[in-house]
């Protein structure tokens, strides 16, 4: 418990409309977040749901994706441990613009728009701090435009990983970690490319010694890349 609990203030207290907040109003913030288990594949909120929920995962890793009209997912994003999505929500309480998907079994805290209206919606100071976030939102919604209106396979894929290593990167000596494990189905439907096309190019990257791929299938973009 106490190990959970530590893990729940580490977290909390990485998101910044949360993080500006005193420990009186912390000690509130507990109670309103409720925690919830999704099993790996569990459909967490389908698109074009009406949310009224902002979700902060404590472990495990969650999809958004947009499926097409023949069923084929497109990944909008990747969620990890610490990350959250659907604040959105705790504003306009409209639709979700995407499906959202447990890729492994995950625990998420869930806080309500309720909840958020009678707490929170009149502190100045987290109203800034969202919409800081928002405006970083949109941004990498910009930058993931680009991704997909590359002009070939190649500068398409290597965006993506640009990107990446932007939000998942950690650097060392040996260039940027991508803290995220993907598979190359995972990175095609990120990149509307195929399977096949995402290991050809791969293959090429570190063939060329601009990648490195671990052993745990995580991606080392190196200075060169």
């Amino acid at each position: 418990m106490k190990h959970k609990n530590l893990l729940f203030d580490r977290i909390i207290k990485a998101i910044p409309f949360f993080a500006c907040l005193s420990d009186e109003e912390m000690k509130e913030l507990r109670h309103m977040l409720i925690e919830k288990h999704f099993l790996r594949n569990k459909i967490i909120f389908l698109e074009e749901d009406t949310q009224n929920y902002m979700y902060v995962i404590l472990s495990g890793k969650v999809k958004a994706v947009h499926i097409g009209h023949d069923g084929k997912e497109h990944i909008l994003a990747v969620h990890k441990a610490g990350d959250f999505f659907g604040e959105m929500a705790l504003l306009d309480g409209k639709t979700a613009p995407a499906t959202v998907i447990a890729m492994e079994n995950t625990d998420i805290l869930i806080m309500s728009k309720k909840d958020f209206d009678a707490h929170l919606l009149k502190n100045s100071k987290v109203l800034r701090e969202l919409i800081a976030v928002l405006c970083r939102r949109l941004r990498e919604a910009w930058i993931m435009n680009k991704v997909l209106s590359a002009s070939n396979a190649n500068d398409r894929l290597k965006t993506l990983l640009k990107l990446m290593g932007m939000h998942y990167g950690i650097k060392d000596e040996r260039g940027t970690f991508i803290a995220l494990r993907l598979t190359h189905q995972d990175i095609a439907d990120h990149s509307s490319l195929s399977r096949e096309t995402v290991t050809r190019l791969l293959n090429r990257l570190v063939r060329d010694g601009e990648i490195e791929i671990l052993d745990n299938r995580n991606i080392l973009l190196k200075p060169s890349f």
